[in-house]
């Protein structure tokens, strides 16, 4: 009984354990059937997923929350993504955060604020599938 009792304890600190490692993605884009479609397929895959339909509302929610990583739109209404990424790199609560912007953006001077403002990685979304962005997203999580 005793034995079945410290398995049964072993069991639920490791499931408690693997619960509370489960990483949490913010992804922040306006446009709705991209942003289900990213976090469907995230969710699918064991992550926990917040979303943010625009950059000020992605900042709070980055702050509050402290994601593990941020896959972040640029054009966005009230404040574009370059914006939003300048002020979570100036943010001691978010600069560590990895951010990955995801855009359709597709120009070299582009590309180069993004890294140059601290992005982790630009990806284009019309030239990657959803799984090819979920295997990013892994890498940059490991």
């Amino acid at each position: 009984m005793r034995y079945v009792l410290r398995v049964t304890r072993y069991v639920i600190c490791v499931m408690r354990s693997m619960a509370n490692s489960k990483k949490t993605i913010l992804i922040v884009e306006d446009d709705t059937m991209i942003s289900a479609m990213y976090q469907t397929k995230l969710s699918a895959e064991g992550f926990e997923v917040l979303v943010s339909d625009n950059g000020a509302d992605g900042l709070k929610l980055a702050a509050e929350n402290k994601p593990d990583l941020i896959l972040l739109d640029v054009i966005m209404p009230q404040m574009d993504g370059f914006a939003v990424l300048s002020e979570l790199k100036d943010n001691v609560k978010t600069k560590k955060i990895p951010v990955v912007l995801l855009t359709n953006l597709a120009t070299e001077e582009d590309q180069q604020k993004g890294k140059e403002l601290g992005a982790t990685d630009y990806i284009v979304k019309s030239s990657m599938t959803p799984d090819q962005v979920s295997d990013q997203v892994k890498k940059y999580l490991k």
